[in-house]
């Protein structure tokens, strides 16, 4: 047999290694299998109330409600011209003008493996520091009196037409306070290693000193209004990643906000980097947080569809279930005596918008119980 050479052998060994080193840590996140429909009386999920089919839950009624399979837009979500419009105001920020994000990215195509020693973590290589530019909408009703303080929501991945819609028709009615929304885009990205998993899965009070000391500011100014201290007339919301960022919000900073609202909410291990304080992300919420933390001023709205996310990723650390995260976290609301309405959606994927077209308007109203109404009828 003729021997190789030295040149030879060390470009095969070269080789070898480059081979066995390529798949290494990153890599494309394979397809995600489609999400198995949940019954809603599964047994250990929460006991339900069952609603006539395109119907809502009360807006003033705490618990579990069942609805759907038809999804119907409530009136409110069509734009009337008989009711006033309010206008909406826009201006971009740029990540080199953020001290709480600078800005980072994860390569495309590329996502983690998870760690050998634990399988909730993830480990990604491929993020690196990247500038973005973030875009910011702010709804300002044709009600508000210029100069006065008004209550005021914050919204994840913005601009949200659907919320300003919404408002349009509930301030007329007076079935929500004359307020502010500001609907804050997210800084690219999705899960683990991007700019917008740092700022929504992230659990601290981060995300919301960023929106307290960067983005409210620049919306008094830009759209001259003045927004409210009062914890009681600040509300959050999102959906998915953005939902559970809405509950850290407020739950980190609940002299900041008592208000929140979620659709499918990321409750769920997706943080990243890891944090050996909630080492299983916002899956700790219903696993140790709310269990063990005395009660919070909050009030909850939480919705979640019976075709919701399940495993979408390399994890199986058996927290990776949409629904299951929700039912758990409607069980310890309840448990510690929380003020919380938790809708389970039939016919309904992931972020449904079929669902938040039905659902939004009643998910506000409920939303702002117990807050002054000018001219509500009581």
């Amino acid at each position: 047999m003729k021997m190789k050479s030295p040149l030879v052998r060390l470009l095969s060994i070269a080789l070898v290694l480059a081979l066995t080193a390529a798949p290494a840590i990153s890599q494309a996140p394979p397809a995600r299998p489609t999400p198995p429909t949940r019954d809603p009386h599964t047994p250990g999920y929460v006991a339900a109330k069952e609603l006539p089919d395109g119907t809502n839950a009360p807006p003033d009624a705490d618990g579990n409600f069942i609805l759907g399979p038809t999804h119907n837009p409530a009136p409110d979500m069509q734009p009337k011209d008989s009711v006033p419009q309010g206008t909406v105001v826009e201006f971009t920020m740029n990540s080199a003008d953020s001290k709480f994000f600078p800005g980072i990215a994860r390569d495309p195509n590329t996502f983690g493996t998870p760690d050998p020693t634990d399988p909730a973590k993830l480990i990604v290589t491929t993020s690196h520091p990247a500038p973005y530019t973030r875009h910011v909408a702010v709804y300002v009703p044709k009600q508000y009196v210029p100069g006065t303080v008004a209550p005021f929501i914050v919204g994840a991945d913005g601009p949200d037409r659907a919320l300003f819609t919404a408002l349009d028709g509930l301030i007329a009615e007076h079935r929500v306070p004359v307020m502010i929304a500001i609907s804050i885009g997210n800084g690219s990205g999705d899960a683990q290693g991007s700019e917008r998993g740092l700022e929504y899965d992230t659990m601290s009070g981060r995300y919301a000193e960023f929106v307290e000391q960067e983005v409210l500011p620049l919306v008094e100014s830009q759209a001259h209004v003045k927004l409210t201290k009062d914890p009681d007339g600040r509300a959050t919301m999102g959906g998915s990643s953005g939902g559970s960022c809405a509950l850290i919000m407020a739950w980190y900073h609940p002299e900041l906000y008592h208000r929140v609202l979620t659709y499918s909410g990321t409750y769920v291990n997706q943080q990243w980097p890891s944090n050996p304080q909630t080492p299983h992300g916002a899956w700790e919420f219903h696993e140790h947080l709310i269990p063990t933390t005395p009660a919070k001023p909050l009030r909850i709205w939480m919705e979640v569809g019976d075709r919701d996310l399940y495993n979408p990723n390399v994890m199986r650390d058996n927290m990776h279930d949409w629904v299951v995260a929700n039912e758990e976290m409607a069980k310890v609301l309840a448990a510690k005596g929380y003020h919380y309405q938790f809708v389970f959606a039939r016919n309904a994927g992931h972020t449904d918008r079929a669902v938040k077209q039905q659902t939004l308007p009643e998910a506000l109203e409920y939303l702002w119980q117990g807050y002054p109404i000018a001219g509500a009828k009581h």
